[in-house]
């Protein structure tokens, strides 16, 4: 049953994962909202844990907010309980034939998407098949004596049954599939319903303890969302336990099955979870926010600080961590690119060395990136998420030549200027502050490039590259007209003057890579640039 609701969970996330993603996106209008698209994506994914991790990358991009992130959360945990319900009918007349055409799907199908979809179609039949088998499996249990021996002493204590429950749904890493495996045990009568309703709080504590120990070492952002999603369960388990037998006698009325009682129970506890914390998001996210403090701002540049190894088993999770550290890596080189022209225009010595040093913080992450992108599981990932790999490389390695540019050449030239008493013309140093205006510029178009891969955008970007050679040339022809002139500046400055204009130039051609695998894809781009001979 694990490794079903495993397939399901892998194959859903290869096939769907950035529509998922777009999903979830695009239902943060409002709490309402919010939880709908919770639900929903869990529903699919069939695993409240995957989205957590989901929405914690968001969280620590800042695409999010804690307070609807937990509404998300909220919708999440109904409907995991809503798989379980579905799960629960007496669907076992399915299980071979959702093995067979998954089997064919994942074997003869040419395309990636539908061999994950028959990945999915495999998992849902296994998870059939052993709820069938569970059944008859613990029929005999409960007619020896270990059962008869052992639950007297649990019937007697509820908390010892709740830490059981959230015992095993942590090991599991799989509330559903424990809550399925306590519905069977209760259709068989081998727990009575007190039991059984214990063990499912437990498990909806448990459930949540996997996304709170993958978070532990990312930002602050995104540990705070399994935190509060531990607090609404501990809260609701609290509030709920006492009202066991209450609840115990209410229930047979929508529903005389035990089976059915378990999951109605499961799904009415998260239904009203979410209906009581709802509007309360925002309280729960400042107390999340005193819980989990913003964490101080003196981190090494080059420490990383989104790449959890955990998450190397989820490719989608972990491509989406890696392309947050890239980002940050830009940011970094874009800090080193501005800084780079006050350098030359005030001949700041200090500046100099900071920007040196945060070379070796872009080199430390260029390599922490690439690390981690080779321990990312190749079973799981889909013919996509390998290219989308293979982009991260790219700019990251191209992010770490542009740190090689500044540091090694244009720091050197500005060492060069200021041992060598050079000053710049006004007009030379006009022309070196329009290309750097425009690289900037050229820069910030690019990260956005790289997230979006938006077409229009590349394109832009790609244009772009054109127009700087023509305006670096421009650049370099009203330097040579300086010269031949005769002005004294221009003749000083001329070696230390031409090499910038290269170095700005090269910086660029590396920038204006980040669009070729877009443009590609989208068929725009010719093969060779070189004509036909005549």
């Amino acid at each position: 049953m694990l490794w079903g609701t495993s397939m399901v969970q892998v194959g859903i996330s290869r096939a769907y994962g950035s529509g998922l993603r777009r999903w979830i996106g695009l239902g943060l209008r409002n709490p309402v909202t919010s939880m709908l698209a919770g639900a929903g994506v869990t529903l699919l994914l069939q695993s409240s844990t995957a989205t957590a991790l989901i929405l914690a990358t968001f969280a620590s991009r800042g695409i999010i907010d804690t307070a609807p992130a937990l509404a998300v959360m909220l919708g999440a945990d109904v409907g995991t309980t809503l798989v379980a319900q579905v799960l629960t009918l007496n669907l076992s007349w399915l299980a071979p034939v959702l093995l067979v055409v998954g089997v064919v799907l994942n074997r003869r199908s040419q395309n990636s998407e539908r061999q994950d979809l028959g990945r999915v179609f495999v998992g849902l039949g296994l998870t059939l098949f052993a709820l069938r088998q569970i059944v008859a499996v613990v029929q005999p249990m409960r007619e020896g004596g270990l059962l008869q021996a052992v639950l007297p002493t649990l019937e007697q204590d509820v908390v010892l049954q709740i830490l059981i429950g959230a015992m095993v749904a942590w090991l599991a890493h799989s509330s559903l599939a424990m809550v399925l495996l306590v519905i069977s045990l209760g259709h068989t009568g081998a727990i009575g319903l007190p039991v059984a309703f214990a063990f499912v709080l437990g498990i909806n504590v448990g459930g949540v303890f996997p996304a709170v120990v993958a978070t532990l070492g990312q930002t602050t952002e995104a540990r705070r969302l399994p935190l509060g999603n531990l607090f609404f369960k501990i809260a609701g388990v609290v509030a709920v336990a006492p009202l066991l037998p209450l609840i115990g006698r209410g229930l047979p009325l929508l529903g005389a099955d035990p089976a059915r009682q378990i999951a109605n129970f499961h799904t009415a506890f998260n239904v009203v979870l979410a209906l009581v914390f709802l509007f309360l998001t925002p309280a729960v996210a400042r107390l999340m926010s005193k819980i989990v403090p913003d964490a101080p701002t003196h981190q090494q540049p080059g420490a990383v600080q989104y790449l959890d190894p955990g998450a190397t088993r989820s490719p989608g999770i972990a491509i989406a961590l890696a392309e947050q550290e890239t980002l940050r890596m830009g940011d970094i080189v874009e800090t080193m690119l501005r800084g780079t022209l006050e350098v030359f225009r005030d001949n700041n010595e200090r500046l100099r060395e900071e920007i040196e040093e945060l070379d070796d913080a872009v080199d430390k992450l260029n390599e922490a990136i690439k690390l981690y992108l080779t321990k990312v599981s190749r079973e799981t990932m889909s013919d996509k998420d390998g290219r989308r790999v293979i982009e991260i490389i790219t700019f990251a390695t191209n992010l770490e030549h542009m740190g090689d540019i500044i540091d090694k050449n244009l720091m050197e030239l500005a060492t060069k200027k200021v041992r060598s008493a050079v000053v710049f013309s006004p007009e030379g140093m006009a022309d070196i502050t329009t290309l750097h205006d425009h690289i900037v510029r050229h820069f910030i178009l690019a990260k956005t490039v790289f997230m979006s891969r938006d077409l229009d955008m590349a394109r832009r970007l790609h244009a772009g590259k054109t127009e700087f050679g023509q305006l670096e040339r421009q650049c370099a022809e009203r330097h040579l007209s300086r010269l031949r002139s005769g002005k004294l500046e221009s003749i000083e400055s001329s070696a230390i003057h031409l090499d910038i204009l290269r170095d700005l130039k090269r910086l660029n051609s590396h920038i204006t890579t980040v669009v070729y695998p877009i443009l590609e894809d989208a068929g725009q781009l010719y093969d060779s640039r070189l004509k036909e001979p005549a």
